[in-house]
């Protein structure tokens, strides 16, 4: 028996991940999140998502104001503040200003997801050093510049226990090419190995301030960065191949795992990349035996 065709990922029985008809959790109500890269994609779903948890969130964008607005207005529909603010997280003296408009806005940070990142893809032998550069420019050192300044904030400020258990959290947005090669883009997955270490440096050596320090690892989501990947019923046939649980991802599917890593549900897990990927990472080439 041969396997089941998996569905267009516009057919309208393509079983999405659609949140349930109750109001969510307001569990991170009175705190406060910083979303780098928020005005589309994943960035975008993760601050919405952190929004209808009660958080407040600034939603940074590089270039597209209009775009963070949106984000802005349906963060705001749902009850929770938000602004958006401007910075290229890959400039040190952007990201100080940035967290300085958080601080004057909001008072103090509680959450920091490290979500901007991009692509510039080559064959490797044709890999200029600019495209290099710029991946890790953005990808791997503009996490660390707003890592370590939230680590200043949350240490700083110590525990609010009537806020959460811990003085901060961090959550670094990673990729399943932190450990699964991926030739043509050697310096991607160079930037996301290196988010991996990073993240777990971090982690071991702010625990004792009872900073949280954690990463999600999305594989295959619908976004406008891999639209070809998708968008016609052979190109998605052929994501499925990597995909054991037969579906693309959504949004959705990092925003509400970045709520539960923010909020203290989550709250002894520290140091650790939450693979969010439909069981990519599981080989599924080697399902028959290899």
């Amino acid at each position: 028996m041969s396997d089941p065709v998996p569905p267009h990922p516009h057919h309208q029985d393509y079983p999405r991940a659609v949140a349930p008809n109750v109001p969510p959790r307001r569990h991170l109500e009175g705190q406060t999140a910083l979303v780098t890269g928020a005005s589309s994609g994943i960035g975008r779903a993760v601050a919405v998502c952190l929004g209808q948890a009660g958080a407040n969130v600034a939603v940074n964008y590089s270039s597209k104001e209009d775009a963070a607005l949106e984000v802005v207005k349906e963060i705001e529909s749902s009850g929770s503040h938000a602004f958006a603010v401007k910075a290229d997280v890959s400039k040190e003296e952007d990201v100080l200003s940035m967290f300085d408009a958080v601080r004057a806005e909001f008072g103090t940070l509680d959450i920091l997801v490290n979500n901007a990142g991009l692509q510039v893809d080559s064959p490797f032998i044709d890999m200029t050093l600019a495209q290099w550069q710029k991946v890790i420019d953005v990808n791997l050192t503009g996490q660390f510049l707003c890592a370590r300044e939230a680590v200043r904030e949350f240490k700083k400020r110590g525990v609010r226990p009537e806020i959460s258990c811990a003085a901060g959290k961090i959550i670094c947005m990673s990729s399943v090419h932190e450990v699964i090669p991926w030739a043509g883009h050697v310096n991607y997955a160079s930037s996301k190995g290196g988010v991996m270490l990073m993240m777990k440096s971090i982690a071991q050596e702010v625990a004792p301030w009872r900073i949280r320090v954690n990463s999600i690892a999305p594989g295959a989501i619908r976004t406008p960065i891999n639209t070809a990947a998708w968008d016609t019923p052979e190109h998605y046939a052929a994501l499925m191949k990597l995909v054991p649980y037969k579906r693309i991802g959504e949004p959705v599917d990092i925003g509400r795992a970045a709520v539960w890593l923010a909020s203290d549900d989550s709250d002894y897990v520290h140091g650790i990349t939450l693979f969010v990927d439909g069981g990519m990472t599981l080989y599924p080439g080697f399902e028959t035996g290899g």
